[in-house]
């Protein structure tokens, strides 16, 4: 089992190394001059020189891609004296963390991954991303929470009444969430419960899960906030879960061991339920762990329309800013909640299924 989980670590890594390359040089070679972008296009050519220097892209790309590694990784390699070195243990940066010190000039540096700074507020990525992802981390928890609940239970309830009229109905309604573009069912949901029925629903187009009282001034929360926004991004997760709900537990029924269980003379309802639907949701399971992850990403566009106050909205306002540290701090927080989500995913089915870890 060891082997088996150090193997599922070591493709994470491997899987998350590909990811920042790929992330590197994707921002990096995309035209434009992110310093004439911050200085505006009257800027002098000494000016502009200043600050791709203070960036570090006035050095080779292959020198910028083992920097950018070299802020990341946990465990880095500093030169700790010559300032102009591009591996220089710089406090501004990296705060004053714990080091090995490996002769006069060098030294190993056990560190927070460092994301680089905005280009627009020079603010760190990583306390913009940490302001942020709660809220995004909430959005994502509760919409996947909503699909899963609706999704799996109408799914069971499609599945025990094949081709009925409700079977029928789900099917279509299903169709029609995954087809559905999240921006648009986020408009028309705000145009009917947030503006034409806001005075029966209570529901408020707003852009946090907090507001601010106006009797005592301090952040009050408001979870009413949350329900149209976690609508709207669950819409599609909780229609591939229905229609993934019944089919697997169809599938199930029709094996063996469930019609044993019935010649027994088990109840209907006892065999679905206490046989077949834990056998059933397995594969449910998985979707909703992926989905959780996928959320978190596919918020952007929601957050956006509800004005949610999330990660989302900064990835947006820095694709608007060619601010290209954010986006890609952004990106790689996405993508290693997709690569930790996975390995936990496969951990977890190795140690309840020991056929997993033969293969």
């Amino acid at each position: 089992m060891i082997r088996f989980i150090t193997k599922r670590f070591l493709y994470g890594v491997l899987v998350m190394l590909g990811v920042i390359t790929v992330i590197f040089l994707l921002f990096n070679v995309l035209p434009g001059d992110p310093a004439r972008m911050m200085l505006g296009q009257h800027a002098d050519s000494l000016s502009i020189a200043a600050i791709n220097k203070d960036l570090g892209r006035d050095k080779p790309l292959t020198t910028q891609y083992f920097m950018y590694l070299n802020d990341l990784s946990p465990i880095s390699w500093h030169d700790t004296k010559t300032t102009t070195s591009a591996i220089y243990l710089d406090s501004s940066k990296y705060g004053h963390p714990w080091k090995v010190n490996l002769g006069s000039h060098h030294a190993l540096v056990f560190k927070a991954p460092y994301l680089r700074r905005s280009y627009q507020t020079k603010r760190k990525v990583t306390e913009l991303i940490l302001e942020t992802l709660p809220e995004t981390f909430v959005l994502a928890f509760a919409s996947i929470l909503i699909a899963s609940i609706l999704g799996i239970g109408l799914g069971i309830i499609a599945a025990i009444r094949k081709n009925s009229w409700f079977d029928r109905i789900s099917f279509v309604v299903a169709i029609i969430g995954m087809s559905g573009p999240s921006f648009f069912v986020g408009l028309l949901l705000m145009l009917v419960f947030g503006f034409l029925l806001s005075d029966y629903t209570g529901l408020k187009v707003v852009g946090s899960l907090y507001m601010v009282d106006e009797y005592t001034g301090k952040e009050v929360l408001q979870l009413k906030n949350l329900i149209l926004p976690a609508i709207t991004l669950g819409m599609r997760p909780w229609a591939i879960i229905l229609q993934l709900t019944r089919s697997s537990l169809l599938e199930v029924m029709s094996h063996d061991y469930i019609r044993t269980a019935k010649a027994k003379g088990l109840s209907y309802y006892k065999v679905i339920f206490k046989h077949a639907l834990k056998n059933a949701l397995n594969p449910v399971i998985t979707s909703i762990s992926g989905w959780l992850a996928g959320l978190m990403a596919g918020a952007v566009l929601v957050e956006n329309v509800f004005d949610w106050k999330g990660i989302g909205n900064v990835v947006v306002e820095a694709l608007n800013n060619y601010d290209l540290p954010v986006v890609m701090g952004s990106t790689l927080v996405f993508a290693t909640i997709f690569i930790v989500m996975n390995v936990i995913v496969d951990i977890v089915y190795g140690l309840l299924d020991p056929r997993v870890r033969v293969q």
